[in-house]
Parts: structure tokens; sequence; C-alpha cells
């Protein structure tokens, strides 16, 4: 998995899954209930509507922050914002997200560099379906 494939599903969590199942039942003959049918419809156009509902970055990222009740800087850092999420914040990963992301500048670990990480990390989750104040994206 990518690192930003990380940072996503820790902020998004993995609730894109869960519906796969709902709709198995439809394709089955008409051997279970009549009114199940129906249902799987149903189900599946809520977990539709659920998955295009925005998440809230900002809420998410704050309510780890305050269950783990670390003082981390994650509003416009990239260390402090994998470090929130469990993640290996070295500067392997950093150049590596660095790739992914399409940085071109030198992977050296500048400042630069780490706060064209935190923008760009941010303006790709909001690209994901993330709300994401100005806050974080400054």
């Amino acid at each position: 998995m990518s690192i930003f494939g990380a940072i996503k599903n820790a902020i998004f969590g993995h609730k894109a899954a869960a519906p796969a199942p709902a709709a198995q039942p439809q394709a089955m003959p008409q051997m279970s209930r009549p009114q199940a049918a129906p249902a799987a419809p149903q189900a599946q156009a809520q977990a539709q509507a659920t998955q295009q509902q925005p998440v809230d970055v900002d809420a998410v990222l704050a309510a780890i922050a305050q269950h783990k009740g670390q003082t981390l800087n994650y509003r416009s850092s990239i260390v402090d914002l994998m470090k929130l999420l469990d993640l290996d914040s070295s500067l392997a990963n950093r150049e590596q997200l660095a790739t992914e992301l399409g940085y071109s500048g030198a992977k050296d670990g500048s400042a630069e560099m780490n706060l064209w990480l935190h923008r760009r990390v941010m303006e790709e989750l909001e690209k994901n379906g993330g709300k994401v104040s100005a806050a974080l994206k400054d």
C-alpha cells in the first residue's frame, strides 16, 4: 500500500469495503424471501449515500489527537500528522510519499519539502472525499 493510501485509510477508515456483501443476495435466484430483494437495493443506496458524504478530516484528526492525548502539530507538520496516524514518519517514508505525490524538488527532508507534502496530502484527501478546512490547507 502506498504511504498516501495508508494516510487516507487511517482517516477515512475502511467503510467503503463494508457494502460489498449486500449486493450478493440480489444475484441469487428467488429462493430466499421475496421481501429481501427490494431491501438489497435500498441498503446499497444507503451505503452509496454514506460513501458520498465527505469525511470531516478536521474532526477525525481532532478526535484522534484528543484520544491520544499527545501534543502534535498535525495541522501543519507532515511528520506530526504521520505520527498522529501511527505511521512511520521517517525520511525514507516521506521521500516515498513525495515521489507518490509528484514532488519535484530535492527529497532531503527540508522544511520546503515537508510543508509541500502536508499541503499536497490535504489536497489529495479533499479530492478523495474529505472535507478539509482552510486551517489544514495552509
